[in-house]
């Protein structure tokens, strides 16, 4: 019988329920070594045919797990725990004819709040009054310094997928006039206002307020927020990217920020992770930073766990994936 191939921690902590999923699919359930720099026997990986790459594989484990599914050649399903599925392994595993869903979904809600959170501290000049309190010193804004209301700003959202229209549906619970920006046509349900495809994007920054980014990175996207797209924002706006750090141009971004030709941002993605320590995003007082980690919740592996569960089902009834990727072609 051919297997799921799982983490060491969800077979000890969900063993038994996986198991009885893994039968009803017709699968054995294996679980990756203990020891991280152990290996699967080859005739164990020669029957890896579905296999799990959970939070908890990452990073430890994640070159045991890759070595895995590399060398098994009945793999036919490959579930993963992330979103974003650009980097080479994936492009690798969809060449082979391996079928790869994401968990595209199970961390919309947390990235959403922290983006939301980060867009009230810049609306309300919190970073101000952080620098006032690191330095023990009293600093009330007067009047005409007072921040404008939120009420009525308008948000362009890049990317409308699960994390960008939760994003959206916040926004307009504290009033703000969304413009979303994606390929598709507007749906009912859309929280936006207005829907515009990518090539009105320069349009409708020139009258953005906040510019936030919320896409995925492809060949289209990869340098989209340059310097003359930046140069399209008002001078009041201020970004906000929890997409990747390579679609905007980050030294373009940098000298605006500097040259106060933008208001501000928030930043959780970066061209280069880590954050080099000599960047000067990080000392620049109008920017709030967070080091790739938007998305912490401890309701995230759950959420991932009821996305592969209800694929799993999918898959023994022969019926679509949710969060399918397509191979490019």
């Amino acid at each position: 019988m051919n297997l799921l191939l799982v983490s060491q921690r969800l077979d000890t902590e969900r063993g038994a329920d996986l198991a009885r999923l893994a039968r009803d699919s017709g699968l054995d359930l294996v679980a990756l070594p203990e020891d991280r720099e152990a290996r699967l026997p080859e005739d164990v990986v020669s029957r890896i045919e579905v296999a799990l790459f959970s939070s908890d594989i990452f990073p430890d484990y994640s070159r045991q797990f890759f070595s895995a599914v590399r060398k098994a050649p009945a793999l036919k399903w490959l579930h993963v725990f992330n979103v974003g599925v650009d980097h080479p392994i994936y492009t690798e595993m969809l060449g082979r004819g391996v079928r790869l869903t994401t968990s595209a979904g199970s961390t919309a809600e947390p990235i959403a709040q922290t983006a939301i959170a980060a867009l009230i501290m810049l609306a309300r000049n919190f970073p101000r009054w952080l620098n006032a309190q690191r330095e023990h010193r009293w600093d009330p804004m007067r009047t005409p310094e007072f921040p404008p209301d939120l009420r009525g700003q308008t948000a362009v959202i890049v990317g409308l997928g699960h994390i960008g229209r939760e994003i959206a549906r916040l926004a307009q619970l504290l009033g703000l006039k969304v413009v979303g920006v994606r390929r598709s046509p507007q749906v009912p349900g859309d929280p936006v206002d207005e829907m515009h495809t990518p090539d009105k994007l320069a349009e409708v920054a020139a009258k953005a307020d906040w510019l936030i980014l919320a896409c995925p990175l492809t060949e289209e996207t990869r340098g989209l927020i340059d310097a003359a797209m930046l140069a399209r924002l008002p001078h009041t706006a201020r970004v906000i990217n929890v997409g990747r750090g390579e679609v905007i141009d980050e030294p373009a971004l940098i000298d605006a920020l500097q040259a106060k030709r933008l208001a501000g941002a928030y930043l959780d993605v970066f061209q280069q992770e880590p954050l080099p320590p000599e960047s000067p995003l990080w000392d620049l007082p109008n920017v709030l930073i967070s080091p790739h980690n938007s998305a912490v919740a401890s309701g995230n592996p759950q959420r991932v766990y009821d996305i592969f569960v209800d694929n799993l089902g999918r898959w023994r009834q022969g019926q679509p994936l949710v969060n399918e990727v397509e191979a490019q072609r």
